[in-house]
């Protein structure tokens, strides 16, 4: 829904945040001071008896000191009520005494489909759990309480059932007063192309409601109850509520948790998730029964900064990490990293809680390593390095691996990480055969760089700076433009939502607006950013003109921008891997070339030091011509 500039600034202006959350809390009248607006209190998020919830009116924003529970009077109402973002805007317009401008008649026709859509998701649920106490259900019954699940557990996930029949919940919501068609569109049947009358999607199947970070019913997850199946697992289909790729099994609790300190556990399915929780992690979620997606990535950092995936002790889950090591490597980053926890051979999270507690799971959890260990891992384990080839080419998978890190601090701890990995492993091979360790050499067949000399990495990182400041003018323009144009016309998110989460601004005023525009929230980093936005001397204009524009054209220019910086970011990883090669990851010849054109003009300009063979003597003029040639793209002119 796309409100009139300057309607929320006025909404938070009209109602002090302290009205808002009042009703809610009981104010420390010692502590608080109600002529300053700052008002202190038991945090309503988390169960206290200290007043460190801190309310402030002046700024209209509220911060636990304990479960770190922050935002303004609409995230509030969010958190606190479970309201989307345009139900917490009607609210705190009710209280201002303001009215809610109405809709874009095409965002009013997804929001009202959407909702029609949910209304037979939750009329579904409701059926589902009403099947589960009746006797054809007793099967589904004995297996969940084999499996643990007591009343509370199934209250608590709201665990159903889908008995044997083609055609029950079809009728069953047909004869609620929903038409067909919606059925169909939800996913809770299937229509034949042959025009025979609907089915159930669910049948004969115990059933797990999915619901998105709003507590909305958005899927079911069904298991079957017959051993010969087709599918152990059936997910309800793509719909406009439902994207498996995009969401997560559990994900609003295990925001909450992680809110207040829990890790973000990433487990395999349904099952694990709920054993995760009962035993007291409640920061558990699962992918929806396929691989880890990109957005599904992004979306656990923006819940955790360190997800830690859960692996089965089998061959699968090792694949099934290994597999992720690429997927995730591109889009590392600092606040953006993962852990692994691997479990015992032939265990799951569920196996392993039931026969040895939580404590087993939380030393596993503590165990976990970061995602070099994995990729090491891949490229090493059971295999032998004893030759020079075998060597170099665990180098240039290695080199090749981590070159599509785009941030450049994070691509050199994981070369430093992999450096002395690499020295271990070969330095042990040489003890043993009794010769010279392999740490900091450039020989043996490695290629990685030595670690630096003192005064020689200023100079080096420089250099390195310097090619992307070049290639990287402009995007931060298109990027601005990206976020204006968005928040001018927030109904073009969803249009352009999975290239919008592919952003990663540097500036963190930004990346707030992002995050905003991405859960239709508000913050006052957000509001800073598009202020600036607006102010900017390139972007001005764009923000004058962009509110002509109609919802086709914006669309069309928003595509554009996004091809552009695509364009950028494909360059930029080529870049990068061009880098890997030059900067020292090391291409003897080159090393060799340079050193004896340096020489070379040394003794030309420096006819005393002929006689030397150290050019530690003139150190930084080495380093400035190394940069020089470097920039200058000398290996290129060899090739031609």
């Amino acid at each position: 829904m796309s409100l009139p500039p300057g309607f929320l600034d006025e909404l938070r202006n009209r109602v002090p945040i302290s009205r808002v959350i009042g009703p809610r809390v009981v104010w420390d009248q010692h502590k608080s001071n109600q002529a300053r607006g700052d008002w202190w209190a038991p945090c309503p998020f988390h169960q206290e008896k200290t007043a460190s919830f801190h309310c402030d009116d002046q700024k209209g924003f509220y911060y636990c000191f304990g479960c770190q529970a922050k935002g303004d009077a609409l995230t509030f109402l969010r958190e606190l009520d479970g309201l989307d973002f345009i139900e917490a805007v009607k609210v705190l317009a009710a209280d201002a005494g303001m009215e809610v401008p109405e809709p874009d008649p095409r965002a009013r026709e997804r929001q009202d489909r959407r909702a029609e859509l949910a209304d037979v998701t939750e009329a579904a649920n409701r059926w589902f759990r009403l099947q589960l106490q009746t006797a054809g259900a007793s099967a589904a019954r004995d297996y969940l309480a084999r499996r643990g699940l007591d009343a509370q557990t199934l209250e608590r996930f709201q665990i159903g059932f889908a008995p044997n029949s083609r055609t029950a919940l079809t009728q069953a919501l047909r004869d609620k007063g929903m038409d067909e068609a919606l059925i169909v569109a939800a996913g809770m049947s299937a229509k034949p192309d042959d025009g025979r009358a609907a089915y159930d999607r669910f049948r004969d199947r115990i059933i797990f409601p999915i619901r998105d970070g709003r507590d909305r019913i958005i899927g079911f997850g069904g298991r079957a109850m017959a051993a010969d199946a087709r599918a152990k697992y059936l997910n309800s289909p793509e719909t406009p509520l439902f994207d498996k790729g995009r969401n997560l099994y559990h994900i609003g609790p295990a925001r909450t948790a992680v809110a207040k300190g829990a890790p973000l556990l990433v487990a395999e399915g349904y099952m694990d998730v709920i054993a995760l929780v009962r035993a007291g992690f409640e920061g558990a979620v699962a992918p929806l029964g396929t691989a880890i997606t990109e957005d599904q990535l992004r979306l656990m950092w923006r819940v955790s900064p360190e997800p830690v995936i859960m692996l089965d002790g089998d061959a699968a889950g090792q694949r099934a990490a290994l597999r992720l090591v690429d997927l995730a490597l591109p889009m590392t980053a600092p606040g953006q990293a993962l852990r692994f926890a691997t479990m015992p051979v032939g265990q799951d999270p569920d196996d392993l809680i039931a026969s040895e507690g939580a404590g087993a799971m939380a030393a596993i959890i503590a165990g976990a390593r970061p995602l070099v260990d994995l990729l090491w891992q891949r490229e090493t384990e059971g295999r032998v390095f004893d030759s020079p080839e075998r060597k170099a080419a665990l180098d240039h998978a290695l080199r090749k691996a981590i070159a599509v890190i785009p941030d450049e601090a994070t691509r050199a701890h994981y070369a430093a990480e992999i450096r002395d990995k690499r020295a271990q492993l070969f330095g042990a091979a040489r003890k043993d055969r009794g010769g010279p360790s392999d740490r900091g050499q450039r020989g043996g067949g490695g290629g990685w760089q030595p670690r630096a000399k003192p005064g020689s990495e200023p100079a080096r990182a420089q250099t390195r700076a310097s090619v992307f400041v070049s290639r990287d003018a402009g995007a931060g323009i298109l990027e601005g433009e990206v976020l204006l144009r968005c928040a001018l016309h927030p109904e073009m998110i969803e249009l352009v939502e999975s290239r919008l989460e592919r952003l990663q601004p540097t500036d963190p005023d930004r990346a707030a607006l992002l995050h905003d525009l991405l859960a239709g929230a508000s913050s006052e980093a957000g509001a800073r950013a598009l202020e600036n936005l607006k102010a900017d001397a390139h972007l001005g204009l764009v923000a004058a003109m962009t509110g002509q524009d109609d919802p086709q054209k914006s669309e069309a220019i928003l595509s554009q921008l996004f091809d552009r910086l695509d364009a950028r970011r494909a360059e930029r990883s080529e870049l990068t891997r061009a880098e890997a090669e030059i900067a020292g990851e090391a291409d003897e010849g080159l090393t060799w070339r340079v050193t004896q054109i340096t020489r070379a003009r040394q003794r030309a300009e420096h006819p005393e030091m002929e006689d030397s063979t150290d050019l530690g003597e003139n150190r930084d003029e080495l380093s400035a011509q190394l940069a020089d040639f470097v920039a200058g793209e000398i290996w290129r002119k060899n090739r031609k």
